[in-house]
């Protein structure tokens, strides 16, 4: 089948741009014609990482790590530059190294290999067997993150093959366990605990980052330089109880429930960031009308249109999540049995908290929000704090520089992922992080972890290119 090659899209997404051969029919297998070697190349080991099962609790990371690394090693990489770790059973992790001068520090691709579950009966295709229909790659981890993964091994090789020595070492770390943040310290934290000389850098490039599509048209390429930090409360409310025949005003789950409404109309106030106010200065260069201005007088700070205006742009859920802290409830527990009153009734509630705000005062504002001092709030999880990478010339220039090629007349933006990576760790750690894909995907459409996941097969290929060049680019030498 026919494949765009060079620098970027010509007809960008249109549907007359795309090949008539790549559109399969509903839930037929792949079957690759047409490719030059490196696009080949690509979507073979792409094809190999999507059908090996490595669902977070279930599946087996360290089979995938194993199957890159004999990637590697087939491609022309010694066994000492090419490491394959199983840090726990069915766990894994790889890190492998392209030598360069050593002129200067390396740089680290980061991606990780662990995906969430996906239910057969829910999907219209097989999530674990990569099917192209329609224009598009289907399964799960299509996206997140399999596309970078391969993307990074794939060029990896072909770095190798042509001969290319940078002036840094390249290293490329897969790693497991990033969908549950490495709650058990087996993924990144493990890397950096026990082989940081193995994946130490000057900077990492990770996923958080991608192009948006309007209408086929390219018009943002994001970089993704800080993330809202993940803290999760359990809310409890205890009760004596009773026959269900004798009912009270003083419920549990009425109490629960009266302060879960409480908090469902509340909104932490607008804090904005470095990166937040760039992302909206540039956001408004994009948009028109009463959003471009509701951008703008947010920024200005002046209370009254300011205040207007964020409570429109609230209206929209991910310009709200970019203003302000949220708290949301996504579990709920009450009672035991049908004919009692409830002895006890709890929720979940889980906060993204803007960087630098303090952890503590997000508790303090749940319990005057809940307003009932029955109503206990206790703090279920540990929170990865990290600052912002800079947004440093060095990084900024190379992106826009190849943007512009690929992407012509989409804006780069800097941008604060709502949810949470593996850049945490790795910010923590010393090395800036920057969540940039090359990977182009309509704004209005978000399948990562959901019914359906699915990447452009066109911009697959050219995604691949994208990130081939830009690590050129960003390592420099010949």
């Amino acid at each position: 089948m026919g494949r765009i090659s060079g620098s970027g899209f010509k007809g960008w997404l249109r549907p007359a741009s795309l090949c008539t051969a790549i559109l399969m029919s509903a839930a037929t297998p792949l079957a690759a014609e047409g490719l030059n070697a490196n696009q080949q190349r690509a979507f073979d080991i792409y094809k190999e990482l999507i059908e090996i099962n490595t669902v977070t609790a279930t599946g087996d990371t360290a089979k995938a790590a194993e199957a890159m690394a004999a990637r590697l090693r087939a491609g022309g990489f010694p066994d000492t530059d090419v490491h394959a770790f199983s840090p726990a059973p069915r766990k894994g992790n790889l890190v492998a190294r392209l030598r360069g001068t050593g002129a200067r520090k390396p740089i680290l691709l980061v991606a990780h290999i662990d995906v969430v579950p996906a239910s057969r009966e829910d999907w219209s295709t097989d999530p674990f067997k990569l099917i192209e229909q329609d224009g598009y790659f289907y399964a799960r981890g299509s996206g997140d993150d399999k596309y970078m993964a391969a993307a990074f091994i794939a060029n990896l090789i072909r770095y190798r093959q042509e001969g290319y020595k940078p002036d840094r070492d390249i290293i490329v770390a897969l790693e497991t366990d990033e969908e549950i943040l490495d709650k058990d310290a087996l993924g990144i934290q493990w890397l950096l605990k026990n082989h940081r000389d193995l994946v130490d850098a000057e900077f990492a490039l990770n996923e958080g980052g991608g192009v948006g599509l309007r209408g086929g048209k390219p018009i943002r390429n994001s970089v993704q330089t800080s993330e809202k930090v993940s803290v999760s409360y359990e809310l409890t409310v205890k009760n004596k109880g009773g026959h269900s025949s004798l009912p009270v005003k003083d419920n549990a789950i009425y109490r629960l429930a009266a302060g879960l409404t409480r908090l469902s109309t509340f909104s932490f106030p607008v804090n904005l960031n470095e990166t937040t106010r760039a992302f909206f200065e540039r956001t408004a260069q994009m948009e028109g009308g009463q959003v471009a201005e509701d951008l703008r007088a947010v920024l200005s700070g002046e209370s009254d249109s300011a205040a207007a205006a964020a409570a429109r742009l609230s209206a929209n859920a991910f310009y709200n999540a970019q203003l302000r802290t949220t708290c949301v409830a996504t579990m709920l527990d009450g009672g035991n049995a049908i004919n009692a009153l409830p002895q006890l009734a709890s929720a979940k509630v889980n906060c993204r908290i803007m960087p630098g705000e303090p952890v503590d005062g997000v508790k303090a504002a749940l319990e005057r929000v809940l307003a009932d001092d029955q109503i206990a709030v206790k703090q279920i999880d540990q929170a990865t704090l990290s600052a912002p990478s800079a947004l440093s010339e060095g990084i900024i220039g190379p992106i826009t520089q190849l943007s512009a090629e690929f992407f012509p007349g989409a804006v780069v933006l800097p941008t604060m992922s709502t949810g949470a990576t593996d850049g945490s760790y790795l910010r923590n750690a010393g090395i800036p992080t920057y969540g940039h894909s090359g990977l182009a995907n309509d704004i209005g459409e978000s399948r990562a972890h959901g019914r359906d996941e699915r990447v452009l097969v066109e911009s697959f290929f050219t995604g691949n290119e994208y990130l081939y060049r830009l690590v050129k680019l960003l390592a420099g030498g010949q």
